[in-house]
């Protein structure tokens, strides 16, 4: 590995910078090993300039796949040093031949522009939910999202991204296998008024999967291309919980328009979710806003409402980020009652204040997709 000469340290000593770095590295460890980057060589051309700190990650081929969260976690790891501003991590393919020298230098007009394919052109805004961690309700809020984005009149599908534990099939009562047609095209299941693809319509539902991560990223990547899924507004995407790789690398290879992130009103839950929003704004990618979920609860006998598990978390992490607050969701059984039996809420009770609630997060998510910026102001912050 090489430094390109302006690496000096704050006390003077040339390399100094290098060692934290290097040092911080360390911490990286190889998927599935417990040696580290720095040990296994996978750190090339590391160049320290002031605050910027450049280096190609070398994988073998059997973890290309892995690249993005490693980045990621290199990235958190040289920001924690506190002298670094910007990091710049390129993939290098050391299998690879040499590139051969240019021949000349080709003039603007003459570059051809290769715009990268778009898998779902007649979709026209894919949005990822995302939370930090699990238990929040993240895929009971994407479903219902989902309809009441329906409600609006809005042509809205679902797709389940989360392999390892599909629960979506269940929420909307569907456990009909998809026909795939002469061209195979996977044709998506229909419930409720929503196209939906999940994990959990291949599969016994005592089945499960024991897949390492490029095969369950094949078959996401499958579910979007290779779906009929026809004219479509919005796509909603249920990732896996966490920021871990699962959901990273699916975040990444997926056209996302943009993310939605749910947390419950906890600080310690906000804080979390807090993570979420990190990596999506790691990817380049626009927040529409923070769900909270399980804000509230309304006796059904005394109409009081009781703040269960605190609230207000949701929309602190909103303020503080400058991100919108797209709505509270209360506490309500016939949520779980309507999860578990396939019954939505949204469906099955559309004058309820829960319904409401969700119908007014619908118009706010639609509201900031059309709103410019990247952040766009407008909802309630």
């Amino acid at each position: 590995m090489s430094t390109d000469g302006k690496d000096t340290g704050g006390d003077g000593k040339v390399g100094s910078k290098s060692m934290a770095v290097l040092d911080a590295l360390r911490t990286v460890k190889a998927p599935g090993q417990d040696q580290d980057i720095v040990t296994l060589g996978w750190v090339k051309a590391l160049a320290i300039t002031g605050p910027r700190v450049r280096f190609a990650l070398a994988l073998p081929p059997e973890l290309a796949g892995k690249a993005g969260g490693l980045k990621l976690q290199a990235q958190q790891a040289l920001e924690s040093l506190g002298w670094v501003e910007a990091v710049e991590v390129s993939e290098m393919d050391e299998t690879a031949e040499p590139p051969p020298a240019p021949a000349a230098p080709h003039r603007p007009q003459e570059a051809a522009q290769v715009e990268p394919e778009n898998p779902l052109p007649s979709v026209k805004h894919v949005i990822a939910v995302g939370s930090g961690k699990g238990g929040v309700g993240k895929s009971t809020v994407s479903v219902n999202l989902a309809l009441a984005l329906a409600g609006e009149g809005y042509r809205v599908g679902i797709l389940d991204a989360d392999v390892y534990g599909p629960s979506i099939p269940l929420m909307l009562g569907s456990r009909e296998q998809p026909l795939v047609t002469p061209e195979e095209k996977i044709i998506p299941i229909e419930a409720h008024g929503l196209k939906m693809m999940s994990m959990g319509l291949l599969l016994r539902e005592d089945q499960a999967v024991v897949w390492r991560g490029p095969m369950v990223h094949g078959v996401v990547k499958q579910f979007v291309g290779d779906v009929e899924w026809g004219e479509l507004d919005f796509l909603i995407i249920d990732l896996p919980p966490g920021t871990g790789d699962a959901p990273l690398s699916l975040a990444q290879m997926l056209p996302l328009t943009a993310a939605v992130v749910v947390t419950t009103p906890q600080e310690v839950a906000a804080a979390v979710a807090q993570k979420a929003m990190h990596m999506f704004l790691r990817m380049g990618l626009r927040i529409l806003g923070i769900i909270e979920n399980m804000s509230y609860f309304v006796c059904p006998h005394c109409n009081e409402t009781s703040d269960i598990f605190d609230r207000g978390g949701g929309r602190v992490l909103a303020a503080n980020a400058q991100v919108p607050f797209l709505g509270e969701i209360p506490i309500d059984m016939r949520m779980r009652k309507g999860s578990d039996v396939g019954a939505p809420v949204v469906v099955e009770f559309p004058d309820s204040e829960l319904a409401r609630q969700f119908q007014e997060v619908a118009r706010r998510l639609a509201h900031q997709v059309e709103a410019p910026g990247p952040q766009a102001a407008g909802a309630d912050t």
